[in-house]
């Protein structure tokens, strides 16, 4: 077993939701596996809510998102929906921004998209 947590930091939805693909079907096979929503793709997560993306509410309710970056998702205007909407952690450790160090002290590869 790995323990691999990505960063999602694209804007582009086929690439987010290629993410989640991997993200589930790595967990599914005995991964420890989490997810990190940072930098563009925070603007994403209202659009997947409301429109029930089934990869997206997997990924969810499987509890791989770890946290969403708390200065992204302001700058992306997302942060009011994701305070107000939904119970996912917004961090801001590292200069408003979710750190690497946790991940790579607990021994997660890292992989960024």
């Amino acid at each position: 077993m790995r323990k691999i947590v990505f960063f999602a930091f694209q804007g582009e939805p086929m690439c987010f939701t290629h993410l989640l693909f991997n993200a589930v079907d790595l967990h599914k096979k005995g991964h420890d596996v989490k997810i990190v929503i940072e930098g563009k793709a925070t603007a994403l997560i209202e659009k997947n809510i409301e429109s029930n993306n089934p990869h997206f509410m997997e990924a969810k309710e499987l509890g791989l998102i770890d946290s969403v970056c708390k200065a992204c998702a302001n700058q992306m205007g997302a942060l009011d929906y994701i305070k107000n909407n939904t119970d996912l952690v917004l961090n801001g450790d590292l200069v408003g921004h979710p750190p690497m160090e946790p991940y790579v002290r607990e021994g997660y590869e890292i992989i960024t998209l």
